[in-house]
This record gives structure tokens, C-alpha cells and sequence, in this order.
């Protein structure tokens, strides 16, 4: 199960410490422009090394087109994005090869395949969202031909610290200002310190990522098993280290009642809209012209640096002190890797949308 989406189809390839990573992208449409700089900006947001609250790993991630363009256009055959590691330390986790980490998808792999590569944790690391990361800055491109949808993620919570954030105001800019990637400027100084006392303490936190999606037209999503926040939740919980995902009102929600909670319509701007947004933009599994807003749980990042005690192949109880480069907390860096997700999301929804759209124009014609 590496091919994400049903007509705008990504194949993420590679591992942590192997040659490479990269995607293969099924289901352009020919004509359309694309080359490395429109895709090389989503990576530089993404990559390790950016500042002191993130691994040290220093990766240029310098995306190469492969195949699927020319004279900088799509030709309608799948499209190949190539990214090459490059500051590759795999001597970390020699040690770890009959060795179970706590939290990690060591045991499961293994338990699976009954063969698993211990380098870096292989296809379960972080490092394989450089692929998504890409893809996403594809269908981004895609999406704009037709449509003026923005996807803007933030740190939303770290830890038990919150922020203040309008969905409706929020930009890009506004979240790259700090190296938290929290736009409250505020909060982000209070999270910094707290990633900071954490790193010290050779630990780690988690925390809550907010997202919003804009300029969404009303009517994308495939029910029943195809709604758009089901295939929103099963992006985000595809994330390594993501552990909840609520739209709208979320689990806050269950505490009121119909008569507070229900979205009243209303003619605005001259077409339907809703007074309130406790839907989150999304009713019956399919858009209502609303921005749609979502928030990802992570969990605290499994690598410490404290000793811990866990077990070997031979099921001996063991004591680990883990080696290596590691985040503190993945939420910074998680903040792009959300949004590549959503606009994955949304380019396999207008695909869907449009042929269905196309075929509806035929039979009224």
C-alpha cells in the first residue's frame, strides 16, 4: 500500500538511509507547466537542518524530474520525481539491529515481513514524507489551473501550550515567521522554550497541528466510503507519529447540543452560505463552500535520548541509549508534510468531481 488516491495516484518510493526517495504521479493532465522550482520551495520548507529545534541532518533535498515532461510541460505518462539522500549516517543504528525501540515500528515491521532494514527506520521514518512533500507541490500546481485554493497549516498546540489562530485570516507568511511555524507570535515564543527545556532534557513532545483549506468549491466528495473528511482523516493518520484527527467541531462538539451545533444557511455574497461553520466545511462527506478547517494529533517522537529499557530478538531484556539525530518535536517540520497531504486530497476530489461533472453536462445536453 504505497499508492495514495484513486485518480490522481502517487507512489512514494525510498527509505530513510537508502540512495533515494522520490514519487512516481499517475493521472495529470498533459500541457500543464511543471518544473523543479515550482515543487523545490515545498521541500525546502520540509527539509532537516532548518533550525536549532529540529535534527541537525543536513539534506539539500533537491528535487530532479525523472520522467512524465518535456520542454516543461506534462505529457500525460506518469510523472517521476527523484530526491537523493545525501548526509546519510546509518553507523547510528548498527546496534539496533536485534533490537526493538520503544514506540517504534521495529517489532511490527518485523512481526510482518518476518525482514525489516534497521537503518533510520527505513520506510517508517519521517524522511519518507520528502515524496509527499513533492507530490503535494504537484497537485498544488494542478489545482491552481482551475481553482484558487489555499492550504495553510500551523502549529496548533505543543504539548499542553495553545495558541490563538483565525482560520479565516491566517497565511503562509503569517506561519513562517518564527522557526516554531506558529503564527501567534506570542504562543511560538513560549513553544520554542518549551521544545528547548525538552531538548535538554533529551526528550520529546508532541502537540496538535491546525489546518485550513480555502477557495474550496461546494460539492467535492464521494460518498459514502469516499466522503472528503474521511479521506482527509486517512491521509492524516498515514503520517508517521500522528495519532487523532477531528474536522469542524470535533470532539469539543459532542458537549453540545443540536439547537448550538447545527450551521444555519443563508444567501451571502450572493450564493448559499452557512452562519456558523461547527461542519467544518464539509456536510454529507461533501464540501459546502466553506473553508474547511481540521486539526492532526502527533504523539511525542519515539527517539529519546534518555536510557530505556526494552527487549532483543532473543528476549532478553536490554537497556537502550539511543544515538543519532533526531527531532524533538516533529510539529514544525510536520507543518508542510500536513498541507501536501490535504492538496493530495483535493486534486484526486477535482479529478473525481470533474469527470463526474463532464458526464452530467453530456446527458443534459
Amino acid at each position: 500500500m504505497n499508492t495514495f488516491g484513486h485518480w490522481f495516484r502517487v507512489t512514494t518510493w525510498g527509505e530513510s538511509h537508502g540512495p533515494a526517495l522520490g514519487a512516481v504521479i499517475d493521472g495529470l493532465p498533459a500541457g500543464m507547466p511543471l518544473d523543479e522550482s515550482v515543487i523545490q520551495p515545498a521541500l525546502d520548507r520540509r527539509r532537516p537542518g532548518q533550525s536549532r529545534l529540529v535534527t541537525p541532518r543536513a539534506e539539500a533535498d533537491r528535487v530532479v524530474i525523472e520522467a512524465g515532461v518535456f520542454e516543461g510541460r506534462t505529457t500525460g505518462a506518469p510523472v517521476s520525481l527523484l530526491v537523493r539522500n545525501g548526509d546519510v549516517d546509518s553507523s547510528k543504528y548498527a546496534n539496533l539491529k536485534d533490537t526493538w525501540r520503544p514506540s517504534h515500528a521495529d517489532y511490527t515491521y518485523e512481526a510482518k515481513y518476518g525482514f525489516r532494514d534497521w537503518r533510520g527506520g527505513a520506510r517508517a521514518s519521517a524522511r519518507e514524507t520528502v515524496s509527499r512533500v513533492a507530490a503535494g507541490a504537484v497537485a498544488l500546481q494542478m489545482l491552481r489551473l482551475r481553482y484558487p485554493i489555499e492550504v495553510v497549516a500551523w502549529v496548533d498546540t505543543v504539548g499542553a501550550l495553545g495558541c490563538s489562530v483565525d482560520p479565516e485570516t491566517v497565511t503562509q507568511a503569517d506561519v513562517d515567521q518564527n522557526d516554531v511555524r506558529c503564527p501567534d507570535a506570542e504562543a511560538a515564543a513560549r513553544f520554542e522554550e518549551h521544545i528547548s527545556d525538552v531538548r535538554r532534557q533529551k526528550d520529546s513532545v508532541g502537540g496538535i497541528i491546525g489546518c485550513v483549506i480555502r477557495g474550496l468549491p461546494a460539492g467535492w466528495g464521494e460518498p459514502v466510503f469516499g466522503k472528503l473528511e474521511g479521506e482527509l482523516a486517512r491521509a492524516m493518520l498515514s503520517l508517521p507519529a500522528s495519532k487523532g484527527f477531528e474536522i469542524g467541531s470535533g470532539f469539543a462538539g459532542t458537549q453540545l447540543r443540536g439547537s448550538e451545533h447545527n450551521d444555519a444557511f443563508e444567501v451571502r455574497d450572493g450564493r448559499v452560505r452557512t452562519t456558523t461553520n461547527r461542519s467544518g466545511g464539509i456536510q454529507g462527506g461533501i464540501s459546502n463552500g466553506e473553508s474547511v478547517v481540521f486539526r492532526v494529533a502527533f504523539k511525542p517522537v519515539a527517539t529519546i535520548f534518555q536510557p530505556q529499557e526494552t527487549v532483543n530478538r532473543a528476549g532478553e531484556t536490554v537497556s537502550l541509549e539511543m544515538k543519532g539525530r533526531h527531532d524533538p518535536c516533529v510539529l514544525p517540520r510536520a507543518v508542510p508534510i500536513v498541507e501536501a497531504m490535504a492538496l493530495l486530497v483535493l486534486a484526486d476530489a477535482a479529478l473525481a468531481q470533474t469527470a463526474r461533472s463532464g458526464w452530467q453536462g453530456a446527458l443534459d445536453n
